[in-house]
């Protein structure tokens, strides 16, 4: 049986952030309720958040570098495909986030309308933020992680507009 990698649809992503955010929206609403704290990531998630991003990146552009054609040296395909799964696990990861810091941010602008500071406001929009990056990292990097088809492979020009495969990029393995 064949495996095949698929790329990241957005709309799976934007479904996530949504669900997400009612979920994150729900929570705030009942730790306020009962006076607890309200269920956001502190700043300190940033950094960890940072260190994703970087790593996912720095992979990526060795991925990209060899793709490109700087091949000084042979690309590992388990370190290609385990820099592909990353890319897609931290957009999966990164709309999640995005969707429940939303709705935490949804539920501190009902706050401010009642009159709470507006720094109620600030976490969840540098973790929006934070995430949206996340999210943007996964999907540059999932396309780094694309190689056009062999144009010396017979059977890749032999395929007919409809086939699977036909004319796309596969990725790297």
């Amino acid at each position: 049986m064949k495996s095949q990698l698929r790329t990241i649809r957005p709309l799976w992503l934007a479904v996530i952030a949504v669900i997400a955010a009612a979920a994150g929206w729900s929570a705030t609403v009942l730790t306020n309720r009962f006076s607890l704290p309200t269920p956001a990531l502190p700043y300190s998630a940033l950094v960890t958040l940072g260190l994703v991003i970087v790593i996912v990146l720095v992979l990526g552009l060795r991925v990209r570098r060899w793709r490109d054609g700087k091949r000084d040296r042979e690309l590992n395909p388990i370190l290609a495909a385990r820099t592909l799964v990353l890319a897609q696990a931290s957009a999966y990861a990164g709309a999640l986030l995005l969707g429940w810091h939303a709705g935490v941010a949804v539920d501190a602008m009902v706050a401010i309308a009642y009159g709470a500071g507006a720094g109620v406001l600030t976490l969840p929009l540098v973790l929006i933020g934070g995430s949206a990056a996340m999210v943007v990292v996964g999907l540059v990097v999932e396309r780094f992680c694309r190689i056009p088809p062999d144009d010396g492979n017979p059977a890749a020009k032999e395929r007919r507009p409809g086939e699977e495969g036909a004319g796309g990029e596969e990725f790297a393995r």
